[in-house]
């Protein structure tokens, strides 16, 4: 998929796309070789300088929380089909979890799969389920983890956890891939500990992106809860303002993106996994999550995609990107 066949495409899905005279901003990053296309909306090769970029928004998280003394740890991008069920993900999201498939028959199936192949037909219902998802949301291997532990110590837990993310979004929007990665600090605790935590983190987070020198709003959100009852769950969690969004104009002609979160999840992950804090209670837990690739996106868009002629200042605050 080259830039051409990106504008050809956005127009035949509503005319996202531009022209030869106003590439749109994903044409650009693909022009600039900073957005490598695989064939597969939403799903890019990122180049050294993207890499780059992305690597030092990591390390400028890191700092911002190195007061916690939190817990470093880091899982591979899939989870256990076990722990995916517990976590309710289906209930909520089913359009966009992603389940890992394998070949798992014998030399006739093996051949029935070539014979596929060969004749140019579906092959896909060869293949069943591995017993692997691939992970929905940086924080959810945290959860299984700490509660196999034991009770939380009386002052709470905090874990530092990034990983490469899937949902099945496949998109125009540069900002919107099918694959990404999601810097988070996952609070456990008391009620009273994930809201200091989180408020904690807007004014952080707030911060941060101003020292980016990037245009920025904080909002109520939702999570995109599926089907009609989803609706009801997701004006609920507006009501209770449990999510907020740091928003940020990224995508040509549309609304600003969410590139951080800041999320009150009460006692959901407690309950389900039975995690209890040092009185016995049931934990309650939050996070806050950082969109690495959406962030170096609206670097980029704001700032143009030559980091070494972006403000000094904000090469300062990337450590000296």
């Amino acid at each position: 998929m080259d830039a051409q066949t990106v504008t050809a495409d956005a127009h035949a899905l509503g005319g996202a796309g531009g022209s030869a005279a106003a590439p749109t901003f994903l044409e650009q990053l693909i022009e600039a070789g900073l957005l490598i296309p695989s064939g597969v909306l939403g799903l890019y090769g990122r180049s050294e300088t993207f890499e780059a970029i992305a690597e030092s928004l990591n390390r400028m998280v890191k700092r911002l929380g190195e007061d916690h003394h939190a817990e470093t740890l880091r899982f591979p991008p899939a989870i256990g089909q076990h722990d995916f069920e517990t976590s309710e993900y289906l209930k909520s999201f089913p359009q966009l979890a992603g389940t890992i498939h394998s070949f798992c028959g014998d030399d006739r199936g093996h051949r029935r799969l070539l014979a596929r192949l060969e004749d140019k037909e579906d092959w896909t219902d060869q293949q069943q389920p591995t017993g692997v998802v691939l992970t929905p949301a940086a924080c959810y291997p945290v959860y299984p983890v700490i509660a196999r532990r034991g009770p939380l110590p009386p002052e709470g837990k905090i874990i530092n956890v990034m990983s490469y993310c899937y949902r099945h979004e496949p998109s125009l929007e540069p900002t919107r891939m099918q694959l990404f990665r999601q810097h988070e600090f996952v609070c456990i605790g008391s009620p009273e500990q994930i809201i200091a935590f989180r408020e904690m983190w807007m004014g952080r987070g707030q911060a941060a992106v101003q020292a980016l020198g990037l245009p920025m709003e904080l909002d109520v959100a939702n999570d995109p809860f599926f089907g009609r009852g989803g609706k009801i769950v997701a004006d609920s969690q507006r009501e209770l303002k449990l999510k907020f969004e740091l928003l940020i104009p990224v995508n040509d002609g549309l609304g600003p993106t969410a590139c951080m979160s800041f999320n009150y999840h009460m006692d959901h992950f407690g309950a389900l996994w039975d995690i209890r804090t040092a009185d016995g209670g049931t934990a309650h837990t939050g996070c806050v999550g950082f969109g690495i690739e959406r962030l170096t996106l609206a670097l980029l868009k704001h700032h143009g995609l030559d980091p070494a002629r972006w403000p000094q200042s904000v090469r300062d605050t990337l450590g000296g990107q």
